[in-house]
C-alpha cells in the first residue's frame, strides 16, 4: 500500500478501471504472462497463483491440511480464499466455471 493518500477515491476508481480495462485489451496467454511479468514482482505473482492453485484444490474437495501440503500455502490463506470463494465479489467462481466450463 502506498504511504501517502494523495489521491482522491475518484482517482484511484478510475486507475482501477484503468487497469482492468488493461488486462481486457490482451488476448494470449503469452501476453497476459508478459503483461504481469511487467506489472508485478515475481513474489507478488508467486502469491496470486498459489491463491489460483488453492482455489482448484478446493473446488475439488481437499481439505485444508492436504491443499497445505500440496501448495505450501498456509492454512490462514486457504481459509480466506475459500472465504472468498464463497462469500467474496464472484471473481473466483466466474473464473473457475469459465475454465472448467
Amino acid at each position: 500500500m502506498k504511504q501517502h493518500q494523495n489521491l482522491s477515491a475518484r482517482q484511484e476508481a478510475q486507475h482501477e478501471r484503468g487497469l482492468y480495462g488493461a488486462v481486457l485489451t490482451l488476448r494470449t496467454h503469452e501476453e497476459v504472462r508478459a503483461f504481469f511479468r511487467d506489472l508485478c514482482t515475481p513474489a507478488e505473482i508467486e502469491a496470486m497463483a498459489d491463491r489460483w492453485a488453492v482455489v482448484e484444490c478446493l473446488q475439488r474437495g481437499l481439505p485444508y491440511r492436504e491443499i497445505h501440503r500440496i501448495t505450501g500455502v498456509s492454512i490462514t490463506t486457504i481459509g480466506r480464499v475459500a472465504r472468498y470463494l464463497t462469500e467474496g465479489s464472484g471473481g473466483y467462481a466466474t473464473a473457475v466455471r469459465r475454465l472448467h466450463g
